[in-house]
């Protein structure tokens, strides 16, 4: 009972304070002054929390100051990092560009020799070629002559004459043909390890440079040879040259 009288009381004094207050604080201006001591042990003054919050927003401003410094270093950092790994990356490729055109520069050079060295073989074997393609043809002529002046009795000429007017030649040359006589008719004969188009009209006009020269009849023209080409048995055909890849195929006359 004791506990709900206080509580009366307080209220009631706080009532009584609150409807008398204004007019004690008119009547006694001293009265306000107290207050406001009382007042400020348990309040801050305006000031104060003016100060407060001047200082609050002082370091506010500090600490977001201080986050964009830390921003602006951290993406300098960041930006220098990438200019180091574009600026390596950049040097490597430099450098593997470097070597890619080295190893092609390598290569052109190695492929200019193989093929310089590929030509010089080719030039080699040509020759070689052509020195045992003559030796051949003419060790086979001989062999053949001697058996057919020997075995049929039948003569066998190397006419080896100049021509002055460039008749078989398109210009002055010398001009080899074999020429087969067996009872009186002539026979005019190449022998040649390859006979291509333009040797079989070279022949041809062989054979017309002997009737002009010597004023007589070739009755028969004819090649041996085992490599005559498809182009060169057309015209030889046309020529009316006969035309045999051996020997033993040569009809007897």
């Amino acid at each position: 009972m004791t506990g709900l009288q206080t509580t009366d009381t307080k209220e009631q004094t706080l009532h009584a304070i609150r409807d008398e207050l204004p007019a004690l604080l008119r009547g006694d201006p001293s009265l306000g002054a107290h207050i406001l001591a009382v007042a400020r042990e348990h309040f801050p003054t305006r000031v104060e929390t003016e100060d407060k919050f001047t200082r609050m927003l002082n370091q506010l401003a500090r600490d977001r100051e201080e986050d964009r410094r830390r921003w602006d270093e951290h993406k300098a950092e960041d930006q220098r990092k990438w200019e180091e790994h574009k600026a390596e990356d950049q040097r490597k490729w430099d450098e593997q560009n470097r070597k890619w055109e080295e190893s092609s520069r390598r290569f052109d050079q190695m492929h200019r020799e193989i093929m310089a060295r590929k030509k010089e073989h080719e030039r080699s074997i040509g020759a070689l070629g052509a020195r045992w393609g003559l030796q051949t043809e003419r060790a086979f002529r001989d062999g053949l002559a001697a058996i057919l002046e020997e075995s049929f009795g039948v003569r066998v000429l190397n006419v080896n004459e100049f021509d002055d007017e460039g008749t078989v030649f398109g210009k002055p040359d010398q001009v080899e043909l074999d020429v087969i006589i067996r009872n009186g008719l002539l026979i005019a004969c190449e022998i040649k390890s390859s006979v291509d188009k333009p040797a079989m009209y070279s022949f041809e006009r062989k054979a017309r440079f002997y009737e002009r020269r010597h004023g007589k009849k070739i009755n028969r023209m004819m090649v041996i040879s085992p490599m005559i080409e498809e182009r060169a048995r057309r015209v030889g055909k046309a020529l009316g040259i006969e035309m045999y890849v051996d020997s033993v195929d040569v009809p007897a006359a």
